[in-house]
């Protein structure tokens, strides 16, 4: 909470203070390193909190639609990997979740962790026989939730909401961004991660989607041992799927894994619309068959391994509506339409009903003139020198329009993100368009119906109106005969008023310069005169930062 109250009097202060009585450019020169500077003091912080704050930041770095890139790329970095909570206390809540001695549940655990997160961390441990028979595997990874999370996610989502709604009384990010509505967004995807037996219930899902697809293999989950806090799963630990070298030692070619990798996440989204939302290399493995063992596909002998995906407590789906809005910016970006891609965009839910879009269709216009021609497979041809200007360029539009990203939209973009970055590590020439292309193809074929339905709408709107417009000609006619036709202009009479305040708050702000700075040199010699001067540019100083009444209305 303090940290919050810092900064938010710190971007109050050069963000709207010092910009109101003129002095913008005092402000603006250093904004980019003010940026920098509060990501990498949050970073340090939610390493030292841990508990949800860790997950803030990843949450945060994903967040390009309501943050500046200095902050969203400075968390980039921030990672789930905390110093582990001594094996004695994790023993404990296991026990009390389980109901008995972890000697009488697994014939061993180890206590080294394999892994140690902010919410949780991870042991392997061998099955007791028994459990071992009924879940068809004998070697195991368990899950426990760290002591207290429970206490400390409630603590640290208290104080979110709180800032949320400081947020929302400041116009500058109310008239951009629902802050109440981001924090509730995430607190419940929070509530969700630290229920492992929704987690469980995610791997089953995903398996059961991929129960004939032999390039995909999941945990197994054996139920009798798995409770909200404590999670056990099949050990299923291979080669990690950017491990280069280790995949090149087995005989496996890592360009062959990008593009199977790649298949299979889009399978996800495009096919089945439910997608593991964190594939990052740590929970992704490349498992080879057994000896003299190949994996069949459809079209004969595939290779021979398969993609093993781990951790299930992040997942997104894809709803119809978004689906829908999909198709429309797909079909829009096909016709090169800037309009309808546009009109797509808010059919996804990305565009807050504020928002002007005229110049984002302009935007949008320029950008099928120069690169609309082009398939997805052919955009690898252009100079990256001319994406990055007009990224640039896009980019500042975009942050300068009320933009927020549904919440499985933007698990949409994180995931496709992580994936491009995977398969580049991979291969280095990997082009994710070339992935995308036959899925944003198919999308389209699927929804033609739809699509035909929403020309045909179109086509009898502009009938309508045809039909209507000579009548009302003739009505304009006559109005303008009888000289009933008045021309306002309250835009641009708004436009003006605001220039005229602006321009007496300016005279009012150089006025206080003045008279404070004359104030301040008298008073080294006339000390009560000097101190009058200074108290007396209050006046002018109160007209350039608080509006009239009659501004207001």
């Amino acid at each position: 909470m303090r940290f919050a109250a810092l900064h938010l009097v710190q971007v109050w202060w050069f963000e709207l203070f010092l910009p109101r009585i003129g002095l913008a450019r005092l402000s603006t020169p250093g904004r980019s390193r003010r940026m920098q500077r509060l990501a990498q003091r949050f970073h340090a912080l939610a390493i030292d909190l841990g508990g949800l704050m860790i997950k803030v930041g990843q949450y945060l770095s994903s967040r390009l639609d309501v943050l500046p890139p200095e902050i969203t790329k400075e968390l980039e970095g921030l990672q789930d990997e905390v110093s582990p909570v001594a094996f004695a206390a994790i023993k404990e809540v296991a026990e009390n979740e389980l109901g008995a001695p972890l000697e009488y549940i697994y014939s061993s655990v180890d206590p080294a962790p394999v892994a140690a997160a902010s919410l949780g961390q991870a042991h392997r441990a061998a099955p007791m026989a028994d459990d071992a028979e009924i879940a068809g595997f004998d070697a195991a990874v368990v899950k426990i939730q760290r002591p207290g999370i429970d206490e400390i996610v409630d603590v640290d989502l208290a104080a979110l909401r709180r800032v949320g709604r400081w947020l929302s009384r400041i116009r500058l990010v109310s008239s951009r961004v629902d802050a109440p509505a981001l924090v509730e967004e995430f607190a419940a995807t929070s509530r969700e991660e630290i229920d492992y037996l929704h987690e469980a219930s995610n791997a089953e899902r995903f398996s059961a989607n991929f129960a004939d697809d032999p390039r995909v293999s999941t945990p197994d989950v054996m139920w009798e041992r798995t409770t909200r806090r404590v999670l056990t799963l099949q050990d299923v630990t291979a080669i990690k799927i950017n491990d280069v070298e280790k995949l090149k030692s087995a005989g496996i070619d890592p360009s062959e894994v990008a593009i199977q990798f790649a298949n299979v996440m889009f399978d996800q989204l495009f096919v089945h619309g439910f997608f593991h939302a964190d594939p990052h290399p740590g929970n992704i493995f490349v498992t080879p068959a057994a000896p003299n063992e190949e994996i069949p596909t459809a079209a004969g002998q595939g290779p021979p391994w398969n993609l093993t995906f781990i951790d299930f407590g992040m997942m997104g789906e894809i709803p119809d509506t978004l689906r829908n809005g999909l198709r429309r910016v797909f079909i829009a970006a096909a016709s090169r339409d800037g309009k309808s891609l546009v009109e797509g965009i808010q059919d996804v839910g990305v565009l807050l009903p504020s928002a002007d879009t005229a110049e984002l269709e302009r935007a949008m216009t320029q950008l099928f003139a120069r690169f609309g021609g082009m398939g997805f497979a052919e955009l690898k041809e252009v100079d990256p020198r001319e994406f990055r200007d007009f990224a640039n360029e896009f980019g500042e539009l975009v942050r300068s329009l009320p933009f927020q990203l549904p919440e499985n939209f933007l698990l949409m973009l994180r995931t496709v993100s992580l994936i491009s970055g995977v398969c580049s590590t991979l291969d280095s020439r990997f082009n994710i368009w070339d992935a995308i292309e036959p899925y944003a193809q198919q999308l389209i074929r699927d929804q033609t119906g739809p699509a035909v339905q929403d020309a045909a709408q179109r086509v009898a709107s502009t009938v309508a109106t045809a039909y209507r417009l000579p009548g009302r000609l003739t009505e304009v006619a006559d109005r303008i005969e009888a000289g009933r036709i008045a021309v306002r202009t309250p835009d641009l009479e708004r436009r003006i008023a605001a220039v005229e305040r602006t321009g007496r708050r300016l005279i009012s702000a150089v006025l206080f310069t003045g008279v404070v700075i004359t104030g301040a040199l008298l008073a080294t010699d006339h000390g009560a005169i000097g101190y009058a001067v200074m108290v007396v540019s209050l006046v002018p100083l109160l007209h350039a930062v608080i509006p009239s009444r009659r501004n207001r209305t």
